[in-house]
């Protein structure tokens, strides 16, 4: 873990980005120049992020982040990037709930400026608990902090996630229901299914994925409730903090309309993901954060939903999480950076801990 490569993230370079980005910025705002243009380290697989500083009298010199579509000739990790859908869910999340989300500038679907469509939103100062290393291991200031402060963050972060599930009116989300039939949680699961097709089209296939998409036919739930607005990502290391309050909630380009536990699954599993590993790796993490018990009980206060069918929701959270990590895996490949072993299912981290969910052993 601490000294395996990190996944090629573009292949695009950033000084000829730079000067394209200068020359799209003259169209839209004469005389505007791009300074202290960067790309962070951070940055990650399913799309790319400049930073740069807007030099322009007026507005005056201001802080942006340019979120930019994966190149399509890189192997992406996801078949579509629908920037103007980003772009549109999180001007009506800040409109609609007050959630703070970066306020969205401009949006250039055109893919010539820049080789792919992109957005433009003003940049939050911050910080982000890392993924690399994760945020469980020692040596960062989530770790660092006191119980009391992770505590807060926990609260503020679930806060977040209830005022835009019980804020944002569903008809204003139209757009962002899933294509199919049935009810909006068996249309989601279903584009899980058609993402993983297209993930393994050439590939080896993964048997314990198959089989967790069995068990979750097993676990269905009876009732699976009203859809609401799903974040999609809904995780702290898509939020920025300033201290332990959230000052910016980012990524959601896996927006959608589907249950409440949706979202709080992913947000339970991409934390014990972390918290696994880590353990794992013979450290002891942070054990009594983000715990699902907890989120749980919250959730119904801040909300009156008491969520439902959890062991469904957390197993359904683990198999994404194993497709995405499983495309990754095949984008390491494509690159030179990886073999398939002779058990694909071995290119997933977390094999063992969605396997004791498909057994149904890991939450006892």
């Amino acid at each position: 873990m601490a000294t395996a490569p990190r996944p090629r993230t573009t292949t695009r370079d950033p000084e000829e980005l730079a000067r394209r980005l200068a020359a799209w910025l003259d169209t839209r705002l004469p005389g505007a120049r791009a300074t202290a243009v960067t790309v962070p380290e951070s940055n990650g697989m399913s799309s790319e992020t400049l930073l740069f500083d807007l030099d322009h009298p007026r507005p005056p010199l201001r802080a942006c982040a340019l979120r930019l579509a994966a190149d399509p000739d890189a192997y992406t990790i996801f078949p579509v990037y629908d920037m103007r859908r980003q772009y549109d869910t999180m001007r009506l999340v800040g409109e609609h709930t007050g959630i703070p989300v970066p306020r969205v500038l401009w949006l250039e679907e055109d893919p010539g400026p820049l080789g792919a469509p992109f957005f433009v939103m003003e940049r939050v100062d911050g910080r982000v608990p890392p993924d690399v290393m994760p945020y469980t291991y020692e040596g960062n200031w989530l770790h660092a902090a006191s119980d009391a402060e992770r505590a807060g963050l926990e609260d503020a972060t679930l806060r977040i996630i209830a005022r835009l599930h019980d804020r944002f009116p569903v008809e204003q989300a139209r757009f962002l229901e899933l294509p199919g039939d049935g009810s909006a949680l068996h249309r989601h699961v279903e584009a899980q299914r058609a993402y993983y097709a297209w993930v393994v089209d050439g590939r080896p296939r993964s048997p314990l994925i198959e089989r967790a998409f069995d068990r979750l036919a097993e676990l269905w739930p009876d009732d699976a409730g009203a859809p609401v607005l799903n974040w999609g990502d809904a995780r702290i290391g898509n939020i920025v903090y300033d201290g332990f309050t959230p000052a910016a909630v980012l990524d959601w380009e896996m927006a959608a309309l589907a249950p409440r536990e949706v979202d709080l699954g992913w947000t339970v599993y991409l934390h014990r993901f972390f918290q696994d590993l880590t353990v794992s790796f013979g450290q002891p993490g942070l054990p009594d954060f983000l715990r699902r018990d907890r989120i749980e009980a919250r959730y119904a206060e801040l909300t009156g939903h008491t969520p439902r069918a959890m062991d469904f929701y957390t197993l359904y959270a683990a198999l994404r999480h194993a497709v995405v990590m499983l495309r990754v895996a095949y984008r390491q490949v494509h690159f030179g950076e990886a073999a398939v072993p002779d058990d694909p299912d071995r290119l997933i981290l977390h094999h063992d801990s969605l396997a004791a969910m498909v057994q149904g052993s890991y939450w006892s």
